[in-house]
């Protein structure tokens, strides 16, 4: 069954949306993340997206206290993973020994793709590795910055590596709900063996649905924030879409 991930990106200790990745587009939606995240878990939702956004741009944590608020309100029942600011092995390390259950390495793949190599054969199963696109090109330092690498480049890095999933987002989407780029992110699926999470757009129960569809089977599952905090998403419905698909 694909999975939907539900999003709390964090910006000031804060549970916001942000719009084309614009730090200065920041929505508000809770002023208390680990009750949104209980939120989320008592809808139903068995897994759960955190990315510190201003750790992104800091290259360090930033809202570490809101997120071992998170874990410590739902770390036993959801799997929870984190982006944002990650980009040594101690960081990995010490955000997998407080229960999380994979990190998501974005920057550092492009600026220290060894890095993630070791810590995929060190954490079997639990790092994941974030490629946004802007314009299809790889997006790094809080989407502040765009590489020359496409996201297949990237991607194909870490084909043998043991990373278990890549999160695709594609920046010119993220936060308008203008649909999910099925094409490039199908594609990229394609492209490589690696379970591949679709992000950026989600809009509506005719994106989840579209996820059960044949050609979106290789896809481990996709990404939701604004639609759901807007309620464009019933998170009821969209469960049971995804669990009729099975």
């Amino acid at each position: 069954m694909p999975i939907l991930f539900p999003a709390i990106d964090l910006k000031d200790g804060a549970c916001v949306r942000l719009k084309l990745g614009l730090m200065e587009e920041a929505t508000v939606y809770n002023a208390d993340p680990a009750a949104q995240a209980r939120e989320f878990r008592d809808a139903g939702f068995t897994h759960l997206h955190v990315v510190d956004l201003n750790g992104a741009f800091a290259g360090r944590a930033v809202n570490g206290a809101a997120v071992d608020a998170i874990i410590a309100a739902v770390g036993s029942t959801m799997r929870v993973q984190l982006g944002g600011g990650i980009r040594t092995m101690a960081d990995i390390e010490a955000w997998l020994d407080k229960g999380l259950s994979r990190v998501i390495l974005g920057t550092v793949a492009v600026r220290d793709p060894e890095l993630v190599r070791q810590a995929a054969k060190r954490f079997p199963g639990r790092i994941a590795v974030g490629i946004d696109a802007k314009g299809g090109k790889v997006a790094v330092e809080g989407w502040a910055e765009t590489s020359q690498l496409t996201a297949v480049d990237l991607a194909r890095q870490f084909e043998d590596a043991g990373v278990a999933a890549i999160i695709y987002t594609d920046v010119d989407r993220d936060g308008i709900l203008a649909g999910i780029n099925w094409e490039a992110t199908i594609d990229l699926a394609g492209a490589v063996s690696i379970p591949v999470i679709a992000s950026g757009g989600l809009a509506s129960i005719a994106d989840v649905a579209r996820l059960t569809m044949p050609d979106a089977q290789l896809l481990e599952g996709a990404i939701s924030g604004r639609a759901l905090y807007d309620g464009r998403i019933d998170a009821a419905e969209a469960l049971r879409v995804l669990s009729a698909a099975g």
